[in-house]
């Protein structure tokens, strides 16, 4: 019994003493054409996705959806005012009123 505990003491001390060592890293490998070439796509189309992002930011901040809400509902009045007056006119063309 007595051997069962020192050999397990003993792997014990190994087991934590293998896990505090570190082996220390190799130098990162530089990187192919392809691995550069992909990166440099990414940092592109990441700037580019920013500031897409952004102008979108600014155009909502100038409230463009409500200002072509206001123009397109006052063009909307202005033609259905003109197309009265001119449905007025051509039904005076069309039958005109004896003044007799």
């Amino acid at each position: 019994m007595n051997k069962l505990l020192v050999i397990t003491v003993v792997i014990a001390l190994l087991a934590l003493g293998a896990e505090s060592f570190r082996v220390p890293r190799q130098a990162e490998e530089e990187k192919g054409t392809i691995a550069t070439v992909v990166n440099t796509l990414k940092s592109y189309y990441d700037q580019s996705v920013d500031t897409a992002s952004g102008y979108v930011e600014t155009i909502k901040g100038y409230k463009l959806d409500e200002k072509a809400k206001y123009l397109y509902e006052d063009t909307v009045r202005a033609v259905s005012t003109y197309t009265g007056i001119f449905n007025d006119q051509l039904y005076h063309i069309l039958y005109p009123q004896d003044s007799s």
